[in-house]
């Protein structure tokens, strides 16, 4: 068999174009400059806020510190009306108590002194159920039972 003529690709008449093979990236977002300028603006910012936020805390707090300063007497007097109230209730109960005992005064202090001496747990919730004892003790708790 004859030899077949092949006709071979060639270049178009005037060549191919040239190849782009250049980076052509799109600029994109900001340059490092920018974005460690906006990073630092952004920390003075913060740190700005939270100091402007401590001085108010602090302001609220002394606030807060100079109202129970003066409730304190207030406070101090409820206490005291309590004390009282429950020591005049253990006088009383003392009384019915100690009735049938001969030479028994009551309210009689066992220490030898004049001078006032707050109250005890013990001289306070002597007569008193365990749970009071035990709520004057711990204060309140919620129970699971």
């Amino acid at each position: 068999m004859a030899a077949l003529k092949v006709k071979q690709d060639m270049p178009p008449p005037g060549g191919y174009g040239p190849i782009d093979y250049k980076r052509n990236l799109p600029r994109r977002g900001l340059s490092g400059y920018s974005m460690f300028a906006l990073g630092i603006g952004t920390l003075l910012y913060g740190y700005w806020s939270m100091m402007k936020w401590n001085r108010e805390r602090r302001r609220l707090q002394i606030e807060e510190l100079e109202a129970r300063i003066a409730m304190m007497p207030l406070f101090q007097a409820e206490r005291d009306r309590r004390v009282l109230q429950m020591l005049r209730e253990n006088l009383e109960e003392e009384a019915i108590i100690m009735k049938d005992v001969p030479g028994w005064k009551v309210g009689e202090s066992t220490f030898h002194t004049t001078r006032w001496a707050p109250p005890g747990i013990g001289e306070l919730y002597g007569l008193r159920t365990a749970e009071e004892v035990f709520n004057a003790s711990y204060g309140f708790m919620w129970s699971s039972s």
